[in-house]
């Protein structure tokens, strides 16, 4: 990115929020986007034409309401979009970086057709200062459960990439990329620190495993 966010006071608090089932964007993740609905393409166009940034966040399966306007989880992660392409249809694609979590204080009432929130990022300051406390991360047991779901799915890995990964970076895209539904996508991206949301992925995964009979075994070197 060529823009450095250094602090909540980096990042407006009003910010336009893309609700999508299962879309989990972390800190310095990268998620592509197809957008092809007019008011993600208007909030695409708004947001290249101010600050960049996006609020990405999940619809609340648990509460009731509308299809076109579902009731939102309180905590998101603000993106920037560092890459675009048009696709010569009316389509975008776009790449978001993420920047920082934030919480949503209030919904605002807006005239586009895309929803804006009022955010608060005071309880997410650390996600500004990267890989913060990896060390603390039980790397063993995230690639013992990283390979048994491997071997379980018939997947395969690069694992020469996974071994050269810092631990930040492997948490998060593990975790970015997991098939899981909506709450235990939720559950990562709220989780406190680093090791919190690595226990909670190697839980997760372990829960998903026990439910084939799959046992975990020694990670592959």
């Amino acid at each position: 990115m060529n823009a450095v966010y250094r602090g909540s006071g980096d990042l407006p608090h009003t910010v336009p929020v893309f609700p999508l089932p299962g879309a989990l964007l972390l800190p310095r993740g990268q998620m592509p986007l197809n957008i092809f609905e007019p008011r993600y393409l208007a909030m695409v166009d708004d947001a290249l034409a101010g600050p960049r940034l996006i609020g990405m966040i999940q619809p609340d399966p648990a509460q009731p309401g509308s299809e076109p306007r579902p009731p939102l989880y309180r905590v998101g992660c603000v993106g920037r979009i560092t890459q675009l392409a048009e696709t010569g249809d009316g389509r975008y694609l776009i790449e978001l970086t993420g920047i920082c979590r934030f919480r949503i204080e209030e919904e605002l009432g807006v005239s586009t057709m895309y929803r804006q929130c009022r955010v608060g990022y005071a309880e997410f300051v650390d996600d500004f200062v990267a890989r913060k406390g990896e060390e603390a991360v039980d790397r063993k047991a995230l690639l013992t459960a990283l390979t048994a779901f491997l071997k379980a799915n018939s997947l395969k890995a690069d694992w020469q990439g996974i071994e050269n990964a810092p631990n930040e970076a492997l948490v998060n895209a593990l975790a970015m990329m997991s098939p899981y539904g909506a709450p235990e996508k939720q559950a990562l991206l709220e989780a406190p620190d680093l090791k919190t949301r690595a226990e909670i992925l190697v839980a997760v995964t372990e829960i998903e495993l026990a439910k084939t009979g799959t046992e975990g075994e020694t990670p592959l070197q």
